[in-house]
C-alpha cells in the first residue's frame, strides 16, 4: 500500500488521543464559549456515535496523510508535511467559512490550532515510524 499501517493507526490514535485533551481540559471551557455549545447539548448527544465517527474521519486524515508524505520520509518531513496541511490548507479553509458563518475568531483558533497539532503529530509518527 506504500505506508505503514501500524504506523497510521498510531497516528489516528495519537490524534483522536490529543482532541480529547484539547477540547476537553486544555481549550474546552474556550471551545465551548467560542462555538455556542453547552453542558447539555453536550449530555444529549450520542457519544458513541459522535466518538466512533470523529475516530473514523481520523482514521481517514492518517491514512490519506501517509499517502501524501510517502515512503522513507523522516520525522521532521512527516511534520513538516503535517504541519502544512493543518495550517495552510484546513486552518485556512475554516477560516473562509467561519468568515461567512460570523463565527468568533477563537472558535476559528482553537479549532485550526488543533488540526494543525493534529496533523503535524500524525506526521511525525507516520514519519519516524519505520
Amino acid at each position: 500500500m506504500g505506508f505503514n499501517w501500524l504506523a497510521v493507526l498510531a497516528a489516528s490514535v495519537a490524534a483522536f488521543v490529543l482532541g480529547g485533551l484539547w477540547y476537553g481540559p486544555l481549550f474546552g471551557r474556550m471551545w465551548m464559549k467560542a462555538s455556542g455549545m453547552t453542558e447539555e447539548k453536550v449530555k444529549g448527544g450520542n457519544s458513541a456515535r459522535i466518538f466512533g465517527i470523529s475516530f473514523v474521519m481520523t482514521l481517514v486524515a492518517a491514512i490519506v496523510l501517509a499517502r501524501f508524505i510517502g515512503e522513507g520520509a523522516s520525522g521532521g518531513e512527516g511534520a513538516g508535511a503535517g504541519f502544512a496541511i493543518g495550517a495552510a490548507l484546513i486552518g485556512t479553509m475554516l477560516g473562509v467559512f467561519y468568515q461567512f458563518e460570523h463565527r468568533p475568531v477563537t472558535h476559528w483558533l482553537v479549532n485550526a490550532a488543533y488540526a494543525t497539532a493534529a496533523f503535524t503529530l500524525m506526521g511525525l509518527i507516520i514519519g519516524v515510524w519505520p
